[in-house]
């Protein structure tokens, strides 16, 4: 059964500052359980951010209405990159084989995918265009990356939780 994410409860609250903020509690949260109050598990989790990660420097095949990428670019762009993400976006259908995770998605996979990716983002000043945002600076990239990995990471919890 499928959970609506926008209404879901029992998420962790969670912030990010660094790239090696993001790697510090990804890791801390493989070591042990873990359970998912989304659709995800936490490999698929994973497994998404670090092809996110990624995109930011290979590209993101996406391509949105111009009409939306310019007002959100001059009126959401501050708060996507400062403010935490809402939950419950439907990747578009034209991005869904490059953004959507395996579903054999594995933890220990995953976290060496996301570990690999963020190293990637710390050492390679190349990035491109985000499709909503416009031209990112390498710092705003990073907030970007961490406000999106907020929003996916607060669906993990401890299992003892």
């Amino acid at each position: 059964m499928t959970v609506d994410t926008k209404t879901v409860s029992g998420r962790r609250t969670v912030h990010y500052s660094t790239y090696d903020d993001i790697l510090a509690d990804a890791e801390r949260l493989a070591a042990g359980p873990v359970k998912t109050v989304g659709n995800w598990s936490y490999g698929q989790i994973l497994e998404h951010l670090a092809t996110s990660f990624n995109s930011s420097i290979d590209g993101i095949p996406m391509k949105p209405p111009i009409a939306i990428a310019l007002i959100a670019r001059w009126f959401m762009k501050k708060r996507f990159l400062t403010k935490p993400l809402p939950s419950g976006y439907k990747i578009p259908p034209d991005s869904e084989s490059h953004f959507l995770p395996a579903e054999s998605a594995e933890v220990e996979a995953g976290i060496g995918a996301l570990r690999a990716a963020l190293e990637r983002c710390k050492t390679e000043s190349k990035r491109c265009k985000h499709p909503l945002l416009g031209n990112l600076t390498l710092d705003e990239w990073e907030q970007w990356g961490a406000r999106h990995a907020e929003m996916h990471m607060s669906f993990v919890l401890p299992a003892e939780s």
